[in-house]
């Protein structure tokens, strides 16, 4: 299933599910958002004939989930991004905080702030925690995985290098593109597997596949959760690979009147448009 949040002519932000051209609305189904939908384990909209539906074309897409408790995001952790970074692969995985309040949905702005002249882009697979947990051993990781989604983790690089904490330089309003849908985990057999990209106004800027990343699913499961118990709508960026502005010679920022497009196997592609503050 692919569950997103969505809207019609009211402006309310619904839960829903994709179903080809159509959007299935999940309110029938008791589910104030999607977040309620994850932490019941709603994976499946099985007959879709009694719930209300609407045409795709007809909706207004928002990001799958507007109120994670928690957004953490993993630094370095794709072997060639450490080496452009000039940075040792770390030993435990470099875990940082986008606050929710930066989140916004396909085809939403990214708008670059007057205080930073070196805005990035990172292509990433996150993953949403479906059923939560503490000290979650890496072999059960599968049991706690609800579903699969894209981040663009934008960075503010000036302000990230000024300090040792890299949270606030990544949480600007809108720094957090996300979508366009939450895959659920019985769609991707392996999160470890797929390709991964990123352009620019067509110009690719970054190309991998998952299996390159540092520190897999399981093993940040099982040292994330082995701090804080993790809970249902935890979303886990899990870092993203070599071609990054700041890795560039000469650097590459984004500029106003762009289009970055991020592209994930099995999940689709997060587009959004740059314009200054």
């Amino acid at each position: 299933m692919k569950l997103i949040s969505f809207s019609v002519s009211d402006q309310k932000i619904r839960p829903g599910a994709l179903a080809g051209d159509s959007v299935v609305d999940l309110t029938a189904a008791g589910f104030a958002d999607a977040l309620s939908a994850i932490a019941a384990g709603f994976h499946s909209i099985g007959n879709s004939s009694a719930l209300p539906q609407h045409k795709l074309s007809e909706v207004r897409l928002h990001a799958p989930l507007m109120n994670p408790p928690r957004v953490f995001a993993i630094g370095l952790n794709y072997r060639d991004h450490a080496a452009e970074a000039k940075m040792q692969l770390p030993k435990f995985p470099v875990v940082f905080f986008k606050l929710p309040t930066a989140i916004v949905g396909p085809g939403e702005p990214i708008v670059l702030p007057k205080n930073s002249s070196e805005p990035d882009y990172e292509a990433e697979l996150a993953f949403v925690i479906g059923k939560g947990g503490y000290r979650i051993p890496a072999a059960a990781w599968r049991e706690h995985v609800y579903g699969y989604t894209i981040v663009n983790d934008v960075s503010a690089r000036d302000v990230q290098m000024s300090t040792s904490q890299w949270s606030l330089a990544k949480s600007f309003p809108t720094f957090c593109p996300m979508g366009p849908a939450i895959v659920t985990a019985d769609e991707i057999p392996d999160g470890h597997q797929l390709s991964i990209s990123l352009s620019i106004d067509g110009e690719t800027l970054q190309n991998s596949n998952t299996r390159e990343l540092v520190f897999s699913i399981p093993e940040l499961i099982e040292y994330i959760s082995s701090i804080t118990p993790l809970l249902p709508g935890d979303i886990v960026s899990t870092g993203t690979p070599s071609g990054v502005g700041m890795g560039r010679n000469p650097k590459r920022w984004l500029r106003p009147g762009e289009t970055v497009t991020v592209t994930v196997e099995g999940i689709g592609s997060l587009a959004n448009p740059v314009v200054a503050e």
